[in-house]
């Protein structure tokens, strides 16, 4: 790692449970195309001061940041990110409070003999849409048990 990145860490045991929770009943494949279908256009970086409200795996190309209740994130990566479904808490470089596309990382902390998931595309979320996606769905579900 180069010295002038900071690795910053998510904060909280069991995030990633909290994070899969709305949509649990789907594969990630689907959970992935409805993030997709609610993010915006790619963007070279976002703010980040070391905060992360939770975070969303998405299997290993992908996952959602949650930097505040209404702001998430987008991110994909060049290659698998190899834990990061079972992952209590991750790292995101970041230098002087952005994370950029291309040059950025993610770490899964629990797992050192990973390598680093490198950040290839940055995309806003419209969170009030996707959540109306996600009541949808859940709603079109049928309940457990039949």
């Amino acid at each position: 790692m180069k010295p002038a990145r900071t690795m910053i860490a998510a904060v909280a045991a069991g995030l990633a449970l909290t994070g899969c929770a709305s949509t649990s009943n789907f594969t990630e494949q689907q959970e992935l195309a409805m993030y997709r279908a609610h993010a915006g256009a790619p963007v070279t970086s976002f703010r980040f001061f070391g905060n992360v409200d939770r975070f969303t795996p998405l299997g290993e190309e992908a996952m959602v940041v949650w930097t505040r209740p209404k702001e998430a994130w987008l991110l994909e990566f060049y290659g698998p990110c190899h834990n990061l479904d079972f992952a209590h808490l991750v790292g995101i470089t970041s230098q002087a409070g952005r994370v950029y596309a291309r040059f950025d990382e993610v770490v899964v902390r629990q797992r050192p003999e990973y390598p680093p998931c490198r950040i290839r595309e940055i995309r806003p979320l419209d969170v009030t849409a996707l959540r109306q996606a996600e009541r949808a769905l859940r709603a079109q579900e049928p309940p457990s048990g039949t």
